[in-house]
């Protein structure tokens, strides 16, 4: 249909009009536009859900590629079940695992996509804001096989990273085979995103406050609305397929008392201070490598899993993704100086690999970290304070909030 505006008095071919006509057809104009904008966003959802689909498979396909991976390479045998690393018997050999799959990775970043460097929620937000929304249809199946071999090998990251990017890719891929605008790709992208979040936490509603703060960056129906249906689709069928038991047990706790809400505060504004250290400290490992590794970045995560490994060797629970780290930390199963030893293994570990530009996820590193050390942190103020009424575990509670964010 003709878009040109109908002035008043004349139709679009400029003849004469009755007076009275021109505000019908400016009409009939505005619903022919509205029209076309419902079957768009119709469109636009349907394309969601499909996404939301998609996002649960990429978890669970990603999820057991990881599983099959730490088999072979730990315990020389060929399941998909998702295995703990620290029970190898590899003894000073374990330390080569590691920088096996670093070099892997950095060929396949060098011949395949540079784009699969990284954790995947920055360069997502760097597409979104520079490229139009638009990822090489190859990153969508290279980001998820190198995050399952840097993974798999015994990096110190998380499976959510990946998957989220994953998930966003194909969202980008969708929205250039259907010819969609600029916006509508992003909002795919978020849906793609948001979807792999929710499948891997079993959590909608933070996985769209993520896309919309992280992607969207509006709060619009026509982008909300997408995101929410890819996300409770993603979430329904984790809750189908994988039962309602979530991912973070804890066990019950009672209402804080006496000073635990004040010193839960301050604990939080702590880690928060925290979290730019160790932001910063990723930057300055980052700096190292490009002002003073001579060698291809090629080579850098071969270099960085050099620190994976001996983390590795002298603390086997840093190895791999770990989310039973988390489970151990904010139910208190594990002693304090062991989660002090952990925390700062996997924090060494996790910065040295991801500076060197190795594939993997944040989430579960800054989990187990914040984790440990807000239980550690509780710990030492009730052993100061003993009638102060703080809870370890919400202790580790927050510190895993306060770090992540």
């Amino acid at each position: 249909m003709d878009n040109t505006p109908v002035s008043e008095g004349s139709t679009t071919e400029g003849l004469p009009l009755a007076v009275s006509l021109g505000p019908v057809l400016q009409l009939q104009q505005l619903k022919s536009q509205r029209t076309l904008l419902e079957k768009r966003t119709w469109l636009v959802c349907l394309l969601a859900f499909g996404l939301g689909i998609f996002g649960f498979l990429a978890a669970q396909v990603l999820m057991h590629l990881i599983g099959l991976i730490t088999n072979l390479c730990f315990y020389g045998r060929f399941s998909f079940a998702f295995s703990n690393p620290s029970t190898h018997l590899l003894g000073l050999w374990v330390i080569g695992v590691p920088i096996a799959g670093g070099l892997v990775v950095g060929v396949m970043a060098r011949y395949g996509s540079k784009a699969i460097r990284g954790h995947g929620i920055p360069e997502a937000m760097e597409t979104v804001l520079v490229n139009e929304s638009k990822i090489p249809a190859r990153v969508t199946l290279l980001k998820p096989i190198s995050a399952a071999i840097s993974i798999g090998t015994g990096g110190p990251f998380g499976a959510e990273g990946p998957i989220i990017a994953t998930g966003g890719a194909f969202g980008s891929l969708i929205g250039q085979w259907v010819k969609t605008s600029s916006v509508e790709r992003k909002i795919l992208l978020a849906s793609g995103a948001a979807a792999g979040m929710a499948a891997t936490f079993g959590s909608p509603v933070s996985s769209v406050l993520l896309a919309v703060e992280l992607l969207l960056f509006e709060f619009r129906p026509r982008s909300l609305v997408p995101v929410a249906l890819a996300s409770a689709t993603a979430a329904g069928l984790r809750l189908l397929v994988m039962g309602s038991t979530p991912i973070f047990a804890m066990p019950h706790i009672a209402d804080p008392t006496g000073w635990a809400l004040p010193i839960y505060a301050l604990l939080g504004a702590l880690f928060g201070v925290l979290a730019v250290g160790v932001t910063r400290a990723v930057y300055l490992v980052e700096d190292f490598f490009e002002n003073h590794v001579r060698l291809h970045w090629m080579w850098w995560p071969a270099i960085g899993a050099v620190a994976v490994g001996i983390c590795g060797y002298l603390v086997p629970r840093t190895l791999g993704v770990r989310y039973d780290n988390i489970s151990a930390a904010l139910s208190s199963q594990l002693p304090l100086t062991a989660l002090a030893v952990l925390a700062l293994m996997k924090w060494l570990s996790w910065t040295v690999s991801l500076a060197s530009g190795t594939s993997g996820g944040t989430l579960a590193p800054l989990f187990t970290i914040g984790s440990s050390l807000g239980a550690v942190a509780g710990g030492a103020v009730l052993a100061m304070f003993p009638h102060c009424g703080v809870n370890v575990r919400v202790a580790a509670l927050v510190g895993m909030a306060a770090l992540f964010t």
